[in-house]
């Protein structure tokens, strides 16, 4: 098990084993439209202090990301930028041609975590081994997966030269899935949250209400909260300014360990995605 977490600001981080700090705080851009929208997005986010953008080139929005960032006027260098390669272009080649797309399309130099998307049977070893070259010639700072079981991450590192660094995993109170969380934390993976929300339906339920009166914290803001306490890096979608303000608001208060064993208990192996066994693209 890891040591508690040290919890300090937006512009805070997690070391992966390679030494790289990963901000745990970020904003996603999963159905942001590649438009002004996402360009308000991501400046205004850069503005109030967050330093970690994730998109990927299933989203289609990452020229308007690449634009945000660069009208951030936020230097380059305080940005981790995060990008995945889709199912359909898994493979040795068509994966280092994917990256250069996506890095042109993104407008950059280099991407600080570079993310296999989806398990793809027969496909995700020889990706895996285009994204280890890619880092060995220093394109990419970090790599990792996304949705990868256990199963998956024992197959790929009985081979592997350099271990994933982060794995991508929907994570919620529904599906918090701790015997993954705990694998990857024994083998140095970095866990990170996508649709911490449960893409908004969390926000249906009474579960989390009392904790939210206590603490005097919005549902959303306990949700990131226990999030990081676990260790969990969180990368909550939004477009709204408002919304990407508060999500930011975690900071102040902490959650008792009574309080995230009652969120842990709320398991039921919910998903609001594909589930990574079973899943058709």
């Amino acid at each position: 098990m890891k040591n508690k977490p040290v919890i300090t600001d937006i512009q805070g981080s997690f070391t992966l084993h390679n030494g790289v700090q990963m901000p745990y705080l970020g904003l996603g851009t999963y159905q942001s439209e590649n438009d002004q929208e996402v360009v308000d997005a991501i400046k205004g986010a850069l503005q109030l202090g967050y330093r970690h953008i994730d998109t990927a080139a299933a989203y289609k929005n990452e020229q308007g990301v690449g634009k945000g960032i660069k009208e951030s006027g936020i230097d380059r260098k305080e940005i981790f930028v995060v990008s995945k390669v889709w199912n359909d272009d898994q493979g040795y080649e068509s994966t280092l041609k994917a990256f250069d797309e996506s890095l042109n399309r993104l407008g950059l130099e280099y991407l600080d975590l570079y993310l296999i998307h989806w398990p793809v049977t027969g496909k995700y070893k020889e990706t895996w081994k285009a994204l280890e070259y890619l880092y060995a010639q220093k394109k990419i700072r970090a790599i990792g997966v996304s949705n990868f079981l256990k199963h998956h991450l024992e197959d790929l590192m009985k081979d592997c030269t350099i271990g994933p660094m982060v794995n991508q995993m929907e994570f919620h109170p529904l599906l918090v899935q701790q015997n993954l969380v705990d694998f990857c934390n024994e083998n140095s993976i970095q866990y990170e949250s996508w649709s911490p929300f449960m893409q908004g339906k969390v926000f249906a339920l009474d579960i989390c209400n009392d904790l939210a009166k206590k603490h005097r914290k919005s549902v959303a803001q306990i949700i990131l909260r226990w999030n990081l306490q676990k260790g969990v890096i969180a990368i909550p979608k939004s477009v709204h300014i408002d919304r990407i303000t508060s999500n930011a608001d975690i900071f102040d208060f902490e959650l008792s360990e009574e309080d995230i064993n009652f969120l842990d208990s709320l398991e039921n192996g919910q998903r609001s995605g594909p589930d990574p066994d079973n899943f058709n693209f």
